[in-house]
């Protein structure tokens, strides 16, 4: 089966100040439809600068990113928003809700940016409330959200415009442990449901639901079992 993602060569350069830092080197990864992989690294080891560029967030330095045989790092910052707003979804570790909005705006937001009415924004987003758990707390604002429910929100959110590849930075980092555990069985659920995930993780519970670990330090790949 061919790679759904696919890096080749891959780099990463930061100015730092007067010279050029290089984060990532020479990365080849391949990941597959339907995949759940999970990253992990020393802080520093550049995991998350891995992830934005899988994220279509970063441009690499050096090297090639394919997405479904698209040429990715050869777009245009329009193409890649595109790209984002039709094939992502994130999940980050600290949510990065809207205050002022309900967990039913938030979780519309993706599919405002794609131009659909509000009728289908709304009714699209509450089934994904609905599916995570939420159906109950559509009106109420992050803050008047626990922790996992703000996660579920955000998770939602990534799902709301039925992306090809979901990724996730730290998803369980800020969560108590029940609460973690409560959001990795939906991750699991998510892949049980064919979904391609990539998950940036400390976590070793984490590690041990994904189907393969691909372990990152000082800016190359170490391990990918």
């Amino acid at each position: 089966m061919g790679a759904l993602l696919q890096l080749r060569d891959v780099a990463k350069c930061f100015r730092m100040g007067d010279r050029d830092e290089e984060i990532l080197h020479g990365i080849d990864l391949d990941v597959c439809e339907g995949e759940f992989v999970a990253l992990m690294g020393p802080s520093g080891s550049g995991k998350t600068t891995c992830l934005e560029i899988l994220g279509a967030l970063s441009r690499p330095t050096r090297g090639s990113y394919h997405l479904d045989g698209e040429p990715v790092h050869r777009l245009d910052d329009d193409a890649l928003a595109d790209l984002r707003a039709a094939r992502m979804g994130f999940v980050f570790q600290t949510f990065n809700l809207m205050p002022r909005m309900s967990a039913l705006r938030n979780a519309a937001l993706p599919l405002l940016y794609a131009g659909l009415p509000r009728g289908e924004r709304e009714a699209r987003a509450r089934r994904m409330l609905e599916r995570v758990g939420l159906g109950h707390r559509l009106d109420h604002r992050p803050a008047q959200l626990s922790g996992g429910e703000r996660q579920r929100v955000a998770i939602a959110r990534a799902l709301v415009n039925e992306p090809r590849v979901i990724l996730a930075d730290e998803p369980t980092g800020n969560l108590d442990q029940r609460t973690g555990a409560e959001i990795l069985d939906l991750l699991r659920a998510l892949h049980r449901d064919g979904r391609t995930l990539i998950c940036v993780t400390h976590n070793e519970d984490v590690a041990a639901a994904a189907g393969r670990v691909v372990r990152i330090r000082d800016g190359g790949i170490v391990a990918d079992v």
